[in-house]
């Protein structure tokens, strides 16, 4: 139960459809940025704001996702020295040139029998070589989803790696004083926008999680009755249990395939994992351990359970097949570990640390290699992974302040709070939405 991403650079329910035609390119890519360097320098990159409706605030989105990535250095405006840019012409490459822009992004928005479409283009100042040309369609209201999905293609083109910008957090919105805390299951766009509040708050929701394979999430409900697990279906809205299970049960988490959900149960002071399958609703107890066994998390392929025991004396990090076998404890260091997370491409495991009276939030290889911790402070925990296994967002509190929500990178280098300006905890990724 929870307590409280090698180098990074760079819709509820939304109908969506995206056409991509790739401009051919003249000359191979001239910049780029290697993500794989201990010490990047922030990429200079010109995104003026685009022709047409919402052009300009496609821009600033376009901009708010780059640069929070750490990777970007986008140039104040007020440096431009070309106005107007025709994503039909080429744009006159001294003048960016002039203000050390490496990289350019211009655009158009066009609105037509209400469809919108964006077309883009992403250059290399100093060689003159457009690097992509794309365009994008939508509804006029999906706005924002469109300037995400130009974010993750220009992180792509630039970086080699794919991009997580169209992506949704669920989470757990806090109010209220420390012993009166309102719990709320809420879910956002991954920079801040568009938060919405999936339950009133009459009751305490813990540790959410995204299902990888379609709109649908898992958390945990407590009430004076007793606790739950729940799914809940983002596009119908329609919410059931997963069933009653004798005890407390905690910290859900989906298979890969999404036809699985582990959790653990408590049963006078001991507490086990199990996995239910959600055609069958037959549940398996993975383990039988006088220790509290709790926090599963699964290996991509699905073979593989990371989870968090104390049956060594102090919380560690432990993993087993997928069936209950084979359990191998992976952590070692000093202090007590918890709230594992398996990262989307397998190479890394993402956990909480407490040690020395203070949190962190670290990775380290599945065979329990390669430790580094990421993040220092009063009380960090909880880390969910981005989608390409490169940022993490985890939840962070001060010293008699309220939870905030926080994202760092594989290196520990790049950190900063999360765009959502409210209380919040207990973050949870979606994949690349569709």
């Amino acid at each position: 139960m929870s307590m409280r991403l090698k180098t990074l650079m760079l819709a509820i329910c939304a109908v969506f459809a995206a056409s991509l035609a790739l401009a051919p390119v003249t000359a191979s890519a001239q910049i780029e940025v290697d993500v794989n360097k201990g010490d990047v320098q922030p990429l200079p990159i010109a995104i003026p704001a685009f022709g047409g409706q919402r052009g300009a605030e496609i821009a600033q989105v376009i901009t708010g996702n780059l640069e929070r990535s750490g990777l970007f250095k986008p140039i104040d405006p007020n440096a431009f020295i070309e106005k107007g840019l025709n994503v039909s012409v080429q744009p006159r490459f001294p003048d960016w040139k002039s203000i050390n822009a490496q990289a350019l992004v211009n655009g158009q928005v066009t609105v037509e029998g209400g469809r919108l479409r964006v077309d883009f283009r992403l250059w290399d100042v100093f060689s003159e070589q457009q690097l992509l040309g794309l365009q994008f369609t939508s509804t006029p209201e999906n706005w924002r989803r469109v300037a995400h999905k130009i974010s993750d293609a220009v992180y792509e083109r630039l970086t080699g790696e794919k991009g997580y910008f169209d992506t949704r957090i669920v989470f757990v919105a806090e109010s209220g004083g420390r012993l009166n805390r309102t719990k709320t299951l809420a879910i956002m766009d991954q920079d801040g926008a568009n938060p919405s509040y999936l339950t009133d708050g009459s009751y305490i929701v813990m540790s959410p999680r995204f299902s990888s394979t379609s709109q649908e999430i898992t958390y945990m409900t407590l009430k004076p009755e007793g606790s739950a697990i729940y799914l809940f279906n983002l596009e119908t809205a329609r919410r059931e249990s997963i069933g009653q299970f004798p005890g407390m049960v905690y910290a859900p988490r989906f298979s890969p395939d999404g036809g699985r959900v582990a959790f653990s149960v408590e049963r006078n002071g001991n507490s086990d994992i199990y996995v239910l399958n959600l055609k069958s609703r037959v549940s398996t107890k993975l383990t039988s351990d006088p220790a509290i066994d709790t926090s599963p998390s699964f290996s991509p392929d699905g073979s593989r359970i990371v989870f968090n025991s104390d049956r060594g004396g102090s919380p560690q990090l432990y993993v087993m097949g997928a069936d209950g076998s084979g359990v191998q404890r992976i952590s070692f260091g000093q202090g007590r570990y918890t709230t594992p997370v398996w990262s989307p491409t397998g190479d890394f495991i993402a956990f909480t640390k407490q040690t020395g009276g203070e949190f962190h939030i670290g990775v380290m290889r599945p065979d329990g290699s390669d430790e580094r911790l990421l993040t220092t402070s009063y009380l960090d925990e909880s880390p969910t992974w981005a989608p390409n296994g490169r940022v993490l967002m985890f939840s962070r509190e001060t010293p008699g302040g309220p939870p905030r929500l926080w994202t760092v990178d594989v290196t520990g280098r790049i950190l900063r709070p999360a765009p959502y300006p409210g209380s919040g905890s207990d973050p949870a990724w979606s994949p690349l939405l569709n």
